[in-house]
């Protein structure tokens, strides 16, 4: 039994150092200022009464962080989406990317089931239950997100996907139930470099994209 408990906490561990913390308190580096998640139309009925833009070519910008092999991929999105923005995605993915991590360190599944597909979900809802088990807490700071840049962008269908890789300084600690540092430490942020891959189905009323995979960078 305190072997299984070890090796749960080794796990706990090792899943709060690679999918990192909380927005938190500041280092040696000002706190970036994380954007919101992808904005809610207020109501199903306002959604569906609002006026819908006209259809207009899509031009990438120089600063649509959207690298050249992607750019085919966000131009399809953007045809069968109107009123898509590349910018305004990627802010978006920072608020997504933000709050999701959050609750996941917290053990909010209820947020997590909102802002992520069934198998990421449970992904997650695993990682939570192991860590609970061994009795564990994650005390991490997302100290700020250095850079959201587009790795691919598709349109399957009606459904289109864009993966993002992230990267970021982060500081992670597990503590025991004692409140003892079981890994990781607050003095020593780390760069985190994940790929997450968020989806949407772009004939939908709800403008919100869900996280639908997540890799290594």
């Amino acid at each position: 039994m305190i072997t299984e408990i070890v090796i749960l906490a080794m796990i706990a561990a090792f899943l709060g150092l690679r999918l990192y913390s909380v927005l938190g308190r500041r280092s040696e580096h000002e706190e970036e200022v994380v954007p919101h998640r992808f904005e809610r139309a207020d109501t199903p009925a306002q959604a569906e009464n609002a006026p819908r833009p006209a259809r207009q070519p899509v031009v990438l910008r120089g600063g649509d962080n959207a690298a050249p092999a992607s750019e085919a991929g966000v131009r399809a999105i953007a045809a069968a989406s109107p009123g898509f923005d590349l910018l305004g995605f990627l802010e978006g993915a920072k608020g997504a990317y933000a709050m999701i991590l959050e609750a996941f360190w917290k053990g909010d599944k209820d947020t997590l089931r909102e802002l992520t597909d069934g198998d990421v979900y449970e992904s997650f809802a695993q990682a939570i239950d192991a860590r609970e088990e061994a009795g564990e807490t994650l005390d991490n700071r997302l100290i700020r997100i250095e850079d959201a840049t587009v790795r691919s962008a598709d349109l399957d269908g009606r459904i289109a996907r864009i993966a993002v890789l992230f990267v970021a300084d982060i500081a992670a600690v597990t503590r025991s139930a004692e409140g003892n540092v079981v890994a990781g430490s607050l003095d020593d942020a780390i760069e985190s470099r994940d790929v997450w891959t968020f989806r949407r189905n772009v004939d939908a009323a709800d403008p919100n994209w869900v996280l639908d995979e997540t890799d290594e960078g």
